[in-house]
């Protein structure tokens, strides 16, 4: 939540009203994220459907949760998720494994490909740095939209110029799938 807390601003400020996901640090996949995630957002008490942005591997678990709870998601906002091709494709993945204690390839959560049943916009930039651009970009039938950044990974939800544009993006596409 730290980390994000430059995006969630930039998001209130445009009249989003803006969550943490109040996990701690994101040391990878756990056989419980999905419920966790589950928990926290039953927590809210919210009787509107949610927009849920997921940044690196928040994006996976946010396209998981909608293609289980699609009744509860408008749109899935993905800002250099990997979520597309093979996992190893990306430079990240040896640290990956080394934090979360397992492989990329047998991940304790499922990683489909597939598009799930609600809006997806995909964020992702050639600059990424960690993330290949082809991962986070992802295929025609794997999400709805894409729109390509000028950014590092990191500045997803850390820089200014970034976040704005990131803003922008999702007020666009959330205009278009109303």
């Amino acid at each position: 939540d730290q980390t994000t807390f430059s995006l969630r601003k930039r998001l209130a400020k445009h009249g989003y009203r803006v969550h943490g996901w109040k996990q701690g640090w994101n040391f990878g996949a756990r056989a419980d994220t999905l419920e966790k995630l589950r928990e926290r957002i039953e927590s809210l008490g919210h009787q509107r459907k949610l927009v849920i942005v997921g940044w690196s591997l928040g994006g996976l678990y946010a396209r998981e949760y909608a293609r289980y709870n699609p009744d509860q998601v408008r749109a899935v906002i993905t800002l250099g998720s990997p979520f597309s091709g093979d996992p190893r494709q990306n430079t990240i993945w040896p640290l990956y494994e080394r934090i979360a204690g397992h492989s990329v390839l047998d991940p304790p959560i499922p990683r489909v490909t597939d598009k799930p049943p609600v809006p997806h916009l995909a964020l992702w930039s050639r600059r990424d740095g960690l993330i290949a651009p082809r991962a986070a970009r992802g295929l025609d039938d794997e999400r709805d939209d894409e729109v390509g950044l000028d950014c590092h990974h990191m500045a997803f939800a850390i820089s200014t110029h970034a976040t704005r544009e990131v803003v922008r993006e999702i007020d666009r596409f959330l205009k278009r799938h109303n």
